[in-house]
């Protein structure tokens, strides 16, 4: 096994919510949307298009059950101070997976109160950074022995393809937590001379006991992007899971444990965000909190955290990522990338290049060439074969989708295909494109979050840079072209956290991943992420007699 994941890829990627998801299984959607040519409602045919086939068939049963739904707090699953335990559905189907343990303000105290134990008291800060390090190890060791467990679970709880989640997402968690292990023992301070007889030691130090909310989008991914620096930087970690995919962070916390991590020094709290997300981000025992979700939601992270203890945070935040096609492209290179760009995970990622900018000179071509590819893609069971695409996490997200598709149409942008919902059960949407989309329209400035492709039309560089940049995110960014100097130009002008040159989502563990603006505070990921788990102390002693300073 371990073997086979080594030969998957790694280039991948990276939301969060605290509000509670409908139980409603199978919303009913009214489809009265305009089409590019004028007419209401759905096309004739138009679902034939698509992979309507693969979402009518009978659901395939996981390969995989479900042992861990209590929360973990001091090393031991156990349930939640109330009892009350909340649905975790499949975005297949909208039927219930299992029960799993809501946590509160109660549990976020035990939880928090072990992790403060086991930094004050226990081993792991005081343990060597090597044998920190073997844990991580050992960890990610047994990542890859559970590997299509894992992805298993992904898969049901979250809905996204499950070769993607196989041999992309779980391996690269594997990597991940190699990267940070390599890291452990190679933390250090500094000497650095002063003017005078001292001794001046800058010592990076464990911040202490660090809060951490995760998102639903890639939630195993963002356990490892978290939990990974905050341990090889000797932390204790309380994390809470997104109230929609508790369940791969779970299964992997017992892997912790498993590979030798001392008790209270990860503890896993399933609940929502007001009440489990905001007794963490307010605690007053909590040193450090670091949250990935929507860029509201941040901010209230940020104002709990000011207004308890002045708390460090990170935060990783929303997006409108430009994907500028230059005239010099290859456009059928061009279409695919852009589509792959938006599209993947079903559209759910924050730095999904949603607004493709294009050329006036190739836009017409590259329009008609992405509904072409927009058709083609394979939608259904994520366990099946050959698909692409899943369904939308939950009903909450589903409708907010359809609502924002009808936003474009009522504001005059060319809805070119989809538009609609996918079948009758789960929470499946066509993949939908937009031409003629205007930048003062709501799909053109507001984070959708789905499969939605908005294409807008430029004629100058000048222009691209000044519209690309006239956004409240600065996350990420794509530029497709063949020359060197507008490449330079744009990377240097565009005012993000990550540009890709004729490439999408490539990420490593060694990238620093995070945004301008309104799309966080922090890096994660990559040396810079080791920061926001270190404090920073200097120690000044008298030196008498130096032979030298």
């Amino acid at each position: 096994m371990a073997a086979a994941a080594a030969r998957r890829g790694s280039s991948l990627l990276s939301r969060c919510l605290l509000s509670r998801p409908s139980a409603a299984a199978s919303p009913a959607v009214p489809s009265a949307l305009r089409r590019a040519d004028g007419t209401q409602g759905l096309l004739p045919g138009i679902l034939q298009r698509f992979s309507t086939a693969a979402v009518a068939e009978e659901p395939i049963s996981p390969p995989v059950q479900v042992n861990y739904t209590q929360l973990l707090i001091d090393g031991k699953f156990v349930d939640s101070a109330s009892g009350k335990t909340f649905p975790t559905l499949d975005p297949r189907t909208g039927e219930l997976i299992a029960h799993v343990a809501e946590g509160d303000a109660e549990d976020i105290n035990r939880a928090v109160h072990a992790a403060r134990k086991a930094f004050d008291e226990g081993p792991w800060p005081k343990m060597t950074a090597y044998e920190r390090s073997r844990i991580l190890l050992r960890f990610a060791d047994l990542i890859e022995k559970h590997n299509d467990e894992i992805a298993a679970l992904e898969t049901w709880d979250n809905g996204k393809p499950y070769v993607q989640a196989a041999n992309i997402e779980v391996p690269m968690v594997a990597r991940l937590m190699r990267y940070y292990a390599g890291w452990a023992d190679k933390i250090h301070g500094l000497v650095v001379p002063a003017d005078g007889p001292h001794h001046v030691q800058v010592l990076h130090e464990p911040i202490g006991v660090a809060g951490q909310i995760i998102p639903w989008n890639f939630p195993l991914l963002m356990f490892a992007w978290k939990v990974g620096p905050a341990l090889a930087c000797g932390n204790t970690v309380v994390l809470k899971t997104a109230e929609q995919t508790p369940l791969s962070a779970l299964f992997a916390s017992k892997l912790l444990h498993e590979a030798g991590l001392p008790d209270g020094v990860v503890n896993v709290v399933s609940g929502f965000g007001p009440t489990a997300g905001a007794a963490l981000a307010s605690h007053m025992d909590v040193d450090k909190i670091a949250f990935t979700g929507s860029t509201d939601t941040g901010k209230v992270v940020l104002e709990l955290a000011a207004r308890s203890n002045l708390k460090s945070v990170t935060l990783e935040l929303g997006g409108k990522s430009p994907f500028i096609i230059m005239d010099d492209a290859d456009v059928d290179h061009a279409v695919e990338l852009a589509h792959f760009a938006l599209f993947f995970n079903q559209g759910q990622c924050c730095c999904a290049g949603s607004r493709t900018f294009v050329h006036e000179r190739i836009y017409d071509e590259f329009v008609e060439k992405a509904k072409a590819r927009a058709l083609k893609r394979v939608v259904g069971d994520p366990f099946k074969n050959g698909v692409e695409q899943g369904p939308q996490i939950d009903d909450e997200q589903f409708n907010k989708i359809l609502r924002y598709i009808k936003y474009g149409v009522d504001s005059g942008a060319n809805l070119v295909t989809g538009g609609d919902r996918l079948g009758d059960k789960g929470y499946y949407i066509q993949p939908t494109i937009f031409s003629d989309v205007q930048d003062n329209m709501r799909i053109a400035q507001e984070e959708i979050f789905g499969p939605v492709q908005s294409i807008l039309k430029f004629n100058d560089l000048n222009e691209v840079i000044k519209r690309a940049n006239a956004s409240q995110y600065g996350l990420a960014a794509g530029v497709f072209t063949n020359n060197l100097n507008t490449a330079n130009t744009l990377t240097r002008a565009l005012r993000v956290g990550t540009v890709w040159v004729n490439c999408f989502d490539v990420f490593d563990a060694a990238i620093p991943f995070g945004g301008y603006k309104q799309s966080g505070i922090g890096r994660e990921k990559g040396i810079d992420s080791l920061k926001n788990y270190l404090q920073v102390k200097a120690v000044v002693t008298p030196i008498k007699n130096a032979a030298w300073l």
